[in-house]
């Protein structure tokens, strides 16, 4: 019996690996790192800049849910540092997905190529994710805090807000939620990985409940049992949302988990 050949093995030179395989000193990543920072850094300065010159339309619609209710200005100055605020708020929403993608550039070269295939969608679903929690906010939880918070005090109390308040309560609210809706794609990256079998995942839903519950009362703003609710409620769906993603993916995948080699063939 012939002895198999053996297979030719072709040694490449750096400058003939593509880009992304060529070796970096750490000095060399913590340079691009900062290169990549700084830019996500520029992007949202010039989305807060884009967004002052039209700040007043943004602060006329944020005011929208609270409807017939008045704002004042209760310190000079204090609707110019409310404006700078909004602006800032703004530009950091617009310039996610270019810092996103900052962050998956900086990443994507040292993950194999199974791992670059699952990173991609994960960033664009933790993108959309991200607007669908402000969405959720904009939509669900500030209507139904203002209300509460409105109707519990109407008969006693004339509702004259304070301008710097009142956009704190809605800006900080918009991306608490905003932040809350990651959890599906944290749950994915657990499973694609192989840290975490959907199984296990969906034996710890009491707790995660409790959680969310906490998370509700730690991320609204406010203190009304109607917002809480509602946020702890998206949340807890979202959970159960990503177990079924993991628990597809763990179906139609097969057993080893991404980036680890192959098994030995047999003989």
């Amino acid at each position: 019996m012939l002895p198999a050949p053996e297979p030719i093995r072709v040694t490449l030179q750096p400058e003939q690996l593509p880009p992304n395989d060529v070796e970096m000193s750490l000095v060399d990543h913590l340079e691009e790192l900062r290169q990549r920072v700084f830019r996500s850094l520029i992007a949202i300065v010039l989305g807060a800049l884009a967004c002052l010159l039209a700040v007043k339309p943004l602060v006329r619609l944020l005011e929208e849910p609270a409807g017939s209710i008045r704002f004042l200005q209760l310190a000079p100055g204090e609707f110019l540092f409310v404006s700078f605020k909004v602006a800032g708020y703004a530009g950091l929403t617009l310039a996610i997905p270019y810092v996103l993608y900052q962050g998956l550039a900086f990443v994507l070269p040292g993950l194999t190529r199974n791992e670059r295939r699952l990173i991609a969608p994960a960033v664009a679903g933790s993108a959309v994710l991200f607007f669908a929690g402000i969405a959720f906010s904009w939509w669900a939880l500030i209507p139904a805090a203002l209300g509460f918070l409105v109707s519990y005090g109407a008969d006693v109390v004339e509702p004259i807000w304070s301008i710097e308040r009142y956009l704190d309560f809605v800006l900080l609210l918009m991306l608490s939620t905003g932040l809350a809706f990651q959890l599906p794609v944290l749950q994915l990256l657990l499973g694609l990985f192989g840290l975490v079998r959907w199984k296990r995942m969906l034996s710890a839903w009491r707790w995660v409940v409790l959680i969310a519950a906490l998370a509700g009362a730690v991320l609204t703003p406010s203190t009304d049992p109607i917002t809480m609710s509602l946020l702890a409620g998206a949340i807890s769906g979202l959970f159960f949302v990503g177990v079924a993603l993991v628990a597809a993916v763990e179906r139609f995948r097969p057993e080893t988990p991404p980036g680890a080699p192959p098994p030995a063939a047999a003989g």
